[in-house]
């Protein structure tokens, strides 16, 4: 469920007419529903009660401090996978003993900083990160508290860009040899084998991928504590699937109906890294059309969004719903299968103005005729789209728009050409 919504063949927010955001701060702009990223949440929080789990948000899937703040005022930990992300935690007012720290290379001082805030836990992935933390907690005369990320080999299940637990991808310890590599761990002074971390990638529509994925789990947990370690973490990542084309998407309590059960078998807290289930589907990208054009038999749609602005597309192949904000009268609105060529819609490229082929939103998409100053949504862009944004071709990024009922505020001002060169030395 979300909260965009037609009245009167206007695109809504909540109460707030998107075509009236569009005017008042201009495009490309992205638009988030505080409604929707709370729905979500508490579909989580409600669909996981049984275990308690620590639910942290993953900051990387959106990083306004607006939005981390929310996260963390309703309860939420954080996911981190950097230092800056970490920053961006505490100063949101995330407690450090809520916080995880992810990611495959961490670097000598964000680790430093990581013990100084004394988080809640690292997620380790090689010999050579464990090495790297067991010796600055050596030297800051701590103990790092540490959960083994396995990579338990499973079958494909989503983009291969995005599939982070089958054989030959960066993330993890192979599951083969991670109970071998446990083994030198065992009364380590300064480093605590507490957890487990098992990410399986995103977005993921099945729960099968986690029902194996538990199953090897418990095997691998009770190995761990044969070995003397006191396993009472178990970091199920995030990777929930969400609604980008019609009705896809598994509810929380899918999920948990599988999960939970392992869980309590295991006798381990939960943890949970949510990002794209509680923000995608929070956030739109609106657009204003520049030009169109006919060349080549195909019908380009060109507006003021591009791969800098919403990269998904250009990088994964992803698909985004895109319709009018206020498509004309012979047309649905919306329509309930944005492929499908509806009467009154061309096959159109959406493209953006960036100097490169693949720059595009979507390609061959069935769409109503726009032209010059039409406003277009682009749905579905509330995770890994901000995130990602880029100053290519020298373009400053989009402002940020937080709406709440009736009420809209900026949580982030559009760049200006300024802000673009402002970091650099001058000569």
């Amino acid at each position: 469920m979300d909260h965009f919504t037609y009245r009167h063949r206007v695109l809504h927010c909540e109460e707030v007419s998107v075509a009236d955001l569009a005017e008042r701060f201009g495009t490309p702009l992205y638009v988030y529903s505080r409604a929707t990223l709370l729905h979500h949440l508490r579909q989580l929080q409600e669909a996981f009660a049984a275990v308690r789990p620590l639910i942290c948000y993953s900051i990387k899937s959106n990083s306004n401090l607006h939005i981390v703040r929310l996260m963390v005022e309703h309860g939420t930990g954080c996911d981190v996978t950097s230092g800056g992300e970490l920053y961006r935690a505490l100063k949101a007012g995330c407690p450090a003993e809520k916080i995880v720290f992810a990611g495959v290379g961490k670097t000598d001082a964000e680790i430093r900083t990581a013990l100084d805030r004394d988080v809640a836990l690292f997620n380790v992935e090689s010999e050579g990160e464990l090495l790297a933390i067991a010796d600055l907690a050596r030297a800051a005369g701590r103990v790092a508290r540490v959960a083994l990320r396995v990579n338990p080999d499973l079958p494909p299940k989503t983009h291969v860009k995005t599939d982070t637990s089958v054989k030959g991808v960066k993330f993890g310890l192979d599951i083969e040899t991670v109970v071998e590599f446990a083994q030198r761990l065992v009364g380590h002074p300064h480093v605590q084998v507490v957890g487990l971390h098992m990410h399986l990638g995103s977005p993921i529509l099945s729960v099968e991928p986690y029902r194996q994925g538990i199953e090897k789990g418990l095997i691998l947990i009770d190995k761990l504590r044969a070995q003397g370690h006191r396993i009472d973490v178990w970091n199920m990542g995030g990777g929930f699937g969400i609604h980008y084309r019609k009705q896809e998407a598994l509810p929380a309590s899918a999920f948990a109906a599988v999960i939970v059960p392992g869980i309590q078998a295991s006798g381990c807290r939960l943890i949970l890294e949510p990002g794209r289930f509680i923000v995608g589907n929070a956030g739109i990208l609106v657009s204003r059309v520049i030009y169109t054009k006919d060349s080549g038999g195909k019908h380009f749609v060109i507006q003021d969004a591009a791969m800098t602005d919403l990269v998904r597309p250009t990088l994964y192949d992803s698909f985004h719903r895109i319709w009018p904000v206020a498509p004309p009268a012979d047309v649905p609105a919306p329509p309930s299968d944005y492929e499908a060529d509806l009467p009154g819609t061309i096959r159109s490229d959406v493209v953006g103005p960036v100097c490169e082929s693949g720059d595009f939103l979507a390609k061959d998409r069935a769409l109503p005729p726009v032209v010059r100053g039409d406003l277009l949504a682009t749905f579905s862009a509330g995770a890994y789209g901000m995130a990602m944004a880029s100053n290519y071709n020298g373009r400053p990024r989009a402002a940020e728009v937080l709406v709440a009922g009736r009420d809209a505020i900026l949580i982030r001002r559009r760049e200006t050409f300024e802000d673009l060169v402002r970091p650099e030395v001058e000569v």
